[in-house]
C-alpha cells in the first residue's frame, strides 16, 4: 500500500486498517514457523506496510 492511498483513508480505516494488517502478519510470522513461505520478504514487506500505517496515523494525532 502506498503513501498516498494510506493518506486518502480516515482515521478510523486507519485504526481498522492497523488491526487486520497486524493481525495478517502474526499469522504469517505463524505460518512461517511452522512450514517456511516460499517468498520470506513478505514478512518485511507486512512489517514496513504496518510502520507505514502508523506513522500516518501518528502524523495526523500531531497535527490535531
Amino acid at each position: 500500500m502506498k503513501v498516498a492511498e494510506i493518506k486518502e483513508l480516515n482515521d478510523a480505516d486507519l485504526k481498522e486498517k492497523i488491526q487486520t494488517e497486524k493481525a495478517q502478519y502474526h499469522q504469517m510470522k505463524l505460518n512461517h514457523a511452522v512450514s517456511p513461505l516460499e517468498n520470506n520478504s513478505q514478512i518485511k514487506a507486512a512489517r514496513r506496510n504496518i510502520a507505514r500505517l502508523e506513522t500516518i496515523l501518528r502524523e495526523r494525532e500531531l497535527n490535531k
